[in-house]
């Protein structure tokens, strides 16, 4: 849970996908390191075994760098983790930190590095060495099996996990779907000058009305409550300046298909930082 108090839940990024991203980081660092081993062996170092060693020192000081500038520059993803769309969070949501990044990627040098590194220079005369470092690696890969958040030892050390991005989800835009829309469904149509006229009280006052409604409805009605409603209706038509006249039998179906544009209409003034208390609402009702 990040620091706001809001739970996120987030996916979290599998062993496959990982382990695509890493191959494409080896490979981008491999190739920058045989550029400069290129560049050396060109000055006239030429010996096999200097050159193994240059490159293997290469290898290591670019890679290094290259995870963590690069985690640190994009907020946890190096190139291969852009590709496959995953990237490094804190593991109680906040920031991720230097020291954080430094150590995880530290430890994928002991954890993966150094035991491929000693395994590739041994040879079949040492199958011991061999054998200690092809388990030091399966042991290193054991780990994220063997925890719920697929964390590597680097991961659980410095309080990290790799998840997947998350999908944005774009909602729809009030602008190109206005308040109208509802009441265009009950066959009503609202401008938006003409839901201007009201605030929060006169829709609580009108829900009152239509659940009040709701309740003494029956088959023969209420003469009582025809009145009220006819006057609601005038009063609203005059107000907003709604010219059609509302045939009786679509009093009810005027009122809430208005009590239903009026709403969406305040919640979207109230998104922009506008809250009306009701229909004298003036400057003080304006959030900041």
């Amino acid at each position: 849970m990040p620091p706001e108090g809001v739970p996120l839940k987030l996916e979290v990024a599998g062993l496959g996908v990982r382990l695509a991203a890493q191959i494409t980081d080896v490979i981008l660092t491999l190739i920058a390191a045989i550029c400069l081993l290129i560049l050396v062996a060109s000055l006239g170092f030429s010996a096999p075994e200097t050159l193994i060693a240059i490159g293997s020192l290469m290898f290591f000081i670019i890679r290094v760098p290259y995870y963590v500038m690069s985690e640190l520059a994009w907020n946890g993803q190096t190139l291969g983790k852009r590709l496959m769309k995953i990237k490094v969070v804190s593991h109680d949501g906040t920031s991720l930190s230097t020291h954080s990044l430094v150590l995880r990627n530290l430890m994928k040098e002991a954890e993966i590095f150094l035991p491929a590194t000693l395994l590739l220079s041994l040879d079949a005369a040492s199958p011991l060495a061999s054998g200690l470092a092809l388990g030091w690696i399966a042991a290193g890969l054991m780990v994220p099996l063997c925890n719920r958040y697929r964390q590597r030892l680097g991961d659980l050390i410095a309080g990290t996990h790799v998840i997947h991005l998350p999908v944005p989800v774009l909602l729809m835009d009030l602008a190109e779907q206005p308040a109208v829309q509802t009441a265009k469904k009950e066959g009503v149509v609202f401008l938006t000058h003409q839901l201007e006229h009201y605030g929060a009280f006169e829709l609580q006052t009108l829900e009152t009305l239509l659940r009040a409604q709701e309740v003494v409805a029956g088959p023969g009605g209420n003469s009582r409550q025809g009145a009220t409603i006819e006057a609601v209706v005038e009063k609203i038509r005059q107000k907003i300046g709604y010219a059609n006249k509302v045939p009786a039998a679509k009093r009810l179906e005027f009122l809430r298909a208005f009590y239903n544009a009026q709403r969406a209409h305040l919640e979207q003034r109230q998104l922009f930082g506008e809250r009306r208390n009701d229909k004298h609402y003036a400057a003080a009702d304006i959030s900041p």
